[in-house]
Order: structure tokens, then sequence, then C-alpha cells
């Protein structure tokens, strides 16, 4: 898909600590990175922070999912990753500066 696609750079999320430190789960994501690296060498991966960005995309969902009053329960995982990726990859172009997140 990589090739089909003509993809030349991938953002991927590193789940830091609140601290900003590596734990577990972004120890797992650098490692499977690494694989990823060796596998597709042509292309550029760039590390993402994305504390808090699940917890942004909550909020979000939720006040979405009833015009802004919130709601009792629980808002869909899926829809919740999907906010938040959005959100970081929204974080990640804004850092690009216009120009670059308009190409």
């Amino acid at each position: 898909m990589v090739g089909e696609e003509g993809v030349s750079e991938i953002l991927v999320g590193v789940p830091k600590t609140l601290g900003g430190e590596v734990g577990f789960q972004a120890r797992k994501v650098l490692d499977r990175l690494d694989a990823l690296k060796k596998e597709l060498p042509d292309i550029r991966f760039v590390q993402w922070d994305e504390r808090l960005t699940t917890r942004m995309a909550t909020r979000m969902a939720v006040a979405g999912a009833r015009g802004g009053k919130k709601r009792a329960g629980r808002v869909e995982a899926g829809r919740v990753d999907h906010l938040a990726a959005a959100r970081m990859l929204q974080e990640y172009l804004q850092s690009r500066g216009n120009s670059e997140a308009l190409r």
C-alpha cells in the first residue's frame, strides 16, 4: 500500500508518560517502529508525542454527541481513536507551517 499510494512519510504516535518519558507502551511502539524502518528504508518516519490526544478526543466526542452537553456513558472507542489520530495529525501539520500543511 505504501508503494501504491506514493507514501514518503509516516507519522507515528508515541504514547509517552505524562512526564514525557518512554514507558512500556511507548517502548512497544518504538520497537515496532524500528522493525518498520528496516522494512521500509525509503520512508521517513516522524515520531510524535501523542500524550493527552486520547483525553482531548474523548472530550470532543462527548461534547459532540450531545451538542455540548455532557452525557453519561462511554463514547465508542473507535471514534475516540480516530479523533485522537486526527488531532495528532493536525498538530503535526501546524508545526510544519501553513504552506507545508496545504501540500
